[in-house]
């Protein structure tokens, strides 16, 4: 079934209506867009705050000229910290978003149940209003009133702007929390390596190597975001440069303006 989705997205990107064709001829229920999409988009949101928040510590700290320890001791506990309280918001608002969902439910099969010309006159309208004459609209519409599930299905997406899914809450905010911790723990590599093996604690190529190591995680992860949009890999991976650099820039900007306040004799 994945593989037959892979090709539908690939045929899309080359407009090979051939392709296209030979997929759908073998997909026999629904594409699974938004469960898959779901949890990429899980990754790549905890993902890109695990190594923005994280880098931010790190220039902020080297900007202030703290020692690789203290980047350390910061970096560790930002990241679990941050990391829990992202995947705990990402349960929370999944689970929040699927109650929502399902109440709506409740309340448009209810509808149905028992108001049922209302419901009829709310989906002539909303088909006549998308420009579909009013006579095929009521046509489309008697022919799906028959159908009760197909047509709270229908006015979930047309009325309520509702796609349902099946994402699961903690599911999504473990991917939240892990991705924040792999790509977190990025930027904190080299000045473990360093401290570890005390080596070039206090220099300079201990910070560019992390800022190396950052510039191509985020590249790398702006290019598997393309998964998810079927966009330029070049070009998403060059974007979320920019934007990290930009968070990380401000960061670093911050803690070299700070920097002379841990200098001060109290």
């Amino acid at each position: 079934m994945t593989s037959k989705i892979e090709e539908a997205r690939k045929a899309y990107s080359a407009n090979d209506v051939a392709l296209s064709i030979q997929a759908h001829d073998t997909l026999v229920h629904k594409e699974m867009h938004k469960t898959e999409g779901g949890y990429l988009k899980s990754a790549i949101y905890g993902g890109f705050d695990g190594i923005i928040t994280i880098f931010a510590i790190v220039a902020g700290a080297h900007g202030s000229d703290l020692g690789a320890a203290v980047v350390i001791i910061l970096g560790i506990s930002g990241a679990f910290g941050d990391g829990l309280s992202m995947g705990l918001g990402d349960y929370l608002s999944t689970k929040s978003e699927l109650e929502f969902n399902a109440t709506e439910r409740r309340r448009e099969e209810w509808e149905v149940e028992n108001n049922p010309e209302g419901e009829i006159k709310e989906m002539i309208d909303i088909y006549y209003e998308k420009g579909i004459p009013l006579e095929d609209a009521k046509t489309v519409t008697s022919i799906l009133s028959k159908h009760k599930k197909a047509w709270v299905d229908i006015m979930m997406i047309e009325e309520l702007g509702i796609i349902e899914g099946d994402d699961s809450p903690v599911k999504n905010g473990l991917v939240t929390f892990i991705s924040f911790l792999l790509f977190g723990f990025i930027p904190l590599l080299p000045y473990l390596v360093s401290y570890i093996f005390k080596i070039g604690e206090q220099s300079n190529w201990v910070f560019i190597i992390s800022l190396v190591f950052t510039g191509f995680s985020l590249f790398l992860m702006g290019a598997i975001k393309t998964k998810l949009t079927n966009g330029n890999i070049w070009k998403s991976g060059a974007e979320m440069l920019l934007v990290g650099g930009v968070a990380a820039g401000a960061a670093w900007l911050l803690g070299w303006l700070l920097g002379p306040l841990g200098n001060t004799s109290a």
